[in-house]
């Protein structure tokens, strides 16, 4: 094969790849992004914090069911009832669907949180980890891409800006990078 003819062919893997696989590099650099900082913030949910105060002091005794769904229907989560216990003699806890709501049954202070999906990035870290075994076959197929556009990216410029110059220092130290923090971590 000529020269000529490998370079075509190597354009064109690198290109077709790169536009074919866009939108899932996409998907893992934004959730590489946020699954990287999970001791900063969760990236899949928000936390919604509400304080309410209930103009009732009550005894542990006095709360039921319609005293609780009363209590949510005033903060308009009544709808959203699981169930509730008592942690202790002065404290109320109230499932919800997606939180809770602690009320102290003396001071009738209540504390509603709620958890709320974060909008693409719940679902970019969903696909992610993995959660089918046909999106797993993707992500192989995926990753032997990124393999060849690495392997044919390194080839596309020629002259003092390709890899025989300035992209064999580029790529010299983009391995020597990784190979560093393994020495340093291991």
């Amino acid at each position: 094969m000529k020269l000529k003819t490998l370079r075509r062919w190597n354009r064109a893997t690198h290109r077709d790849l790169g536009y074919f696989f866009f939108g899932v590099t996409l998907i893992y650099a934004i959730s590489g992004i946020a699954l990287n900082h999970l001791d900063d913030f969760n990236p899949n949910y928000s936390v919604i914090n509400s304080n309410y105060i209930f103009e009732e002091q009550l005894d542990k005794k006095e709360v039921t069911k319609a005293k609780t769904l009363e209590w949510l229907s005033k903060a308009g989560y009544k709808d959203q009832y699981k169930k509730h216990y008592f942690p202790d003699n002065h404290t109320v806890k109230i499932f919800l669907k997606n939180g809770s709501m602690i009320v102290d049954l003396q001071s009738g202070e209540g504390n509603l949180e709620l958890l709320e999906k974060r909008p693409l990035l719940y679902e970019f870290n969903y696909l992610h980890y993995n959660p089918i075994k046909w999106w797993t076959y993707f992500s192989d197929i995926y990753c032997v891409a990124l393999i060849l556009i690495a392997i044919t990216g390194l080839f596309i410029v020629r002259g003092k800006n390709g890899i025989k110059r300035r992209g064999a220092i580029l790529t010299i130290a983009g391995i020597i990078i990784p190979v560093i923090f393994i020495v340093i971590l291991m």
